[in-house]
């Protein structure tokens, strides 16, 4: 503006200069009359740019912020400011901010679409199994008695399948909403190690895997919800077997922090590629894409020991080489012992 008043002044001056030898100009006038040009064109100026420009930004703000303003809101931008830089700033963090939206939604809706199928595929297994028992048996099983029983009691582990499929979809999603409340005890956590083991004893003898400590622990006495952690241990412990080689070993170990338990169960397995580490704890998600669909749980199990680890507010982590094995740890809040 006071460029553009200053070019104002200048042609006006050179103006009366020229002009007054026709008019008998006084020295005073030549000198008065550029000056009041200036200072005119410099008001036009202002309030063409107030009028125009300033409430143009005003709106344009309020399209892109819905009324929210990360820098100056517009009814504080004066026009001693860069409104241009302003402006520009302003424009590029929404556009990083609208980017950023649109790639969660979308990644929303690829993980969305891939939960649906994979649900569907989950559920689907074991009601085509249902629906193939009952119609061999409409069709003249039920009055084989050699038949009947058989295909009953495979329609009946079918159902058993897709009950606990639900039944962990409705866990995982009360665990999603902070719905699950946490009974916080001290207990040994060796010894619910030690049940588990026992437990689990005979599906690892199938396979002729090891369940075991790494070495000779005392009591270790932690904090938590003990029925919520045996859930978590039974998953790991059970999917070191479902996934060991056979004449492996699984192995727990612990390390003790100042107030921090740390637990480690580990083993030689086959191990899990370094792609499918990111997505391992999400629903349903297969480490082997192809394997029966039927054999295992529900596919949820990870997920669900993940959210109840946090809902401790601790975390769990894998790590894992191919050939050699994995290892999974979570750590939980030392305990007191029933001595102490």
């Amino acid at each position: 503006m006071l460029a553009g008043s200053f070019v104002v002044f200048t042609i006006s001056l050179l103006t009366l200069v020229l002009v007054e030898p026709l008019f008998d100009l006084s020295f005073t006038w030549i000198f008065i009359a550029p000056l009041l040009s200036s200072i005119g064109a410099y008001v036009v100026f202002y309030l063409f740019i107030k009028k125009f420009i300033t409430e143009k930004l005003k709106v344009l703000y309020r399209s892109i912020r819905k009324g929210k303003f990360e820098s100056q809101a517009p009814e504080t931008i004066s026009l001693s400011d860069d409104l241009i830089e302003i402006a520009v700033m302003d424009t590029k963090n929404w556009t990083e901010e609208k980017n950023s939206e649109i790639s969660q939604l979308k990644a929303q809706a690829e993980f969305r679409k891939e939960f649906i199928g994979n649900l569907a595929h989950e559920l689907k297994t074991p009601v085509f199994s249902i629906q193939g028992y009952i119609l061999t048996l409409l069709e003249g099983g039920l009055e084989d008695e050699n038949v009947n029983r058989k295909f009953l009691e495979r329609a009946s582990k079918a159902t058993d399948r897709m009950t606990n499929i639900l039944e962990d979809l409705d866990l995982l999603t009360k665990l999603e909403v902070n719905r699950v409340h946490l009974e916080l005890t001290n207990f040994d956590i060796k010894e619910l190690i030690f049940d588990i083991f026992e437990e689990l004893e005979i599906k690892a003898k199938r396979k002729k895997i090891t369940l075991q400590f790494a070495k000779e622990f005392d009591p270790i006495y932690v904090c938590a919800d003990r029925t919520k952690i045996g859930q978590v241990l039974m998953n790991l412990i059970n999917n070191s077997i479902h996934y060991g080689e056979e004449n492996g070993e699984t192995q727990v170990r612990f390390y003790i922090f100042d107030d921090i338990v740390t637990i480690e169960v580990s083993d030689n397995g086959a191990g899990i590629d370094e792609a499918d580490l990111p997505r391992l704890f999400e629903r349903f998600y297969r480490v082997e894409k192809s394997r029966n669909r039927n054999e295992g749980g529900s596919g949820l199990g990870l997920a669900i020991a993940k959210h109840f680890i946090e809902a401790h507010g601790q975390t769990i982590n894998v790590r894992s080489t191919i050939e050699i094995g994995s290892t999974f740890t979570f750590s939980l809040d030392k305990g007191k012992s029933a001595r102490s």
